[in-house]
C-alpha cells in the first residue's frame, strides 16, 4: 500500500503498514496486531508526540543504560517490524547485546527476527535457551539466554508484556520499557517507563546516549540524572495530559 505524505496520518498509516508487512514476513505474531491497535489508541491520547515527561523518561533511561555492566535490549515481533535498524544503532551507541524474546512459542520466528537485525546492522544477535530460564514467570518468555538477560544488570524492553517486566524485576535487574499505556503492568511495574511510541523514543534515546558520550558525561552526573528522576510522577504526567487532551 501506497500512502500519500499529504495523508494527516501519514506516519501512523506507514507504522502500520510495517506492522502488516511484519506478519507478512513471519517476524511479527498475528496477536501483535491487536497490541499494536492498542498502543495506537494510546498515542492518540497523548497527542501523537514525544511529551516532556517522556524526555525525561529518555535521559534517565540513556544515563541508565551507559552505567549498566551488562545491559541488554530485548527484541520481540513488534519491536523488530517497527524498529530494527534503529535497535541495531542502539546496541552499537551504548553498547549493548541484543536478544530475541517473544510470548508466542516459535523457533521459526525467533530465527526470523534475528535475521531482521542482522540485516539491519547487527553482528550477534542471541536467542533464548531452554535450558536457561528467569525465576517467578511461566510462559515462553522465561527462557533467556545465559550470555544475555540471564547475567544482564539492565534490561531495555520496548513493546513489552508487563508479567515479564515484573518478573525481570524481581529477578533483581533494572527495567526500561517504552508503553504508551501509563496504565499497563509494564508501564507500573518498570524502572524507567517511555510513555512514547517507539519510532519516536528509540531514534531520541539514541541521540541522548550519543550526546552524554560526546560530552563525557561523567559517572556522577549520570548518577544524579537517575536519582533525580521519579517513574510515578512520570506516569501521573502522562494521565495527567491524556485527561486534557480528552477534556
Amino acid at each position: 500500500m501506497t500512502v500519500p505524505k499529504t495523508h494527516p496520518r501519514y506516519k501512523s498509516l506507514i507504522t502500520r503498514e510495517k506492522i502488516a508487512e511484519g506478519v507478512e514476513k513471519g517476524i511479527t505474531s498475528i496477536h501483535g496486531l491487536i497490541a499494536h491497535g492498542r498502543g495506537e489508541a494510546f498515542d492518540y491520547l497523548i497527542g501523537g508526540k514525544t511529551t516532556e515527561g517522556a524526555k525525561k523518561s529518555i535521559e534517565a533511561a540513556a544515563s541508565l543504560l551507559l552505567l549498566a555492566k551488562n545491559p541488554v535490549i530485548s527484541v520481540n515481533g513488534n519491536a523488530a517490524a517497527l524498529a530494527s535498524r534503529e535497535l541495531v544503532q542502539l546496541s552499537k551507541a551504548i553498547p549493548a547485546k541484543l536478544e530475541v524474546n517473544i510470548f508466542h512459542p516459535s523457533k521459526q520466528r525467533e530465527l526470523k527476527i534475528k535475521k531482521e537485525l542482522i540485516r539491519n546492522g547487527a553482528k550477534e544477535v542471541l536467542l533464548p535457551q531452554k535450558n536457561c530460564k528467569i525465576k517467578y514467570l511461566d510462559s515462553n518468555r522465561k527462557y533467556v539466554n545465559k550470555e544475555g538477560i540471564f547475567k544482564a544488570d539492565a534490561v531495555f524492553v520496548p513493546l513489552e508484556d508487563g508479567d515479564r517486566t515484573e518478573a525481570l524485576v524481581k529477578n533483581g535487574k533494572r527495567v526500561i520499557v517504552v508503553d504508551l499505556n501509563p496504565l499497563s503492568r509494564s508501564a507500573q511495574r518498570a524502572t524507567i517507563t517511555i510513555a512514547d511510541n517507539i519510532v519516536r523514543a528509540v531514534p531520541l534515546l539514541i541521540k541522548t546516549i550519543k550526546k552524554y558520550k560526546n560530552q563525557e558525561y561523567s559517572k556522577n552526573k549520570l548518577k544524579e540524572i537517575i536519582k533525580n528522576y521519579n517513574n510515578e510522577e512520570i506516569l501521573e504526567w502522562s494521565l495527567k495530559i491524556i485527561n486534557k487532551n480528552l477534556i
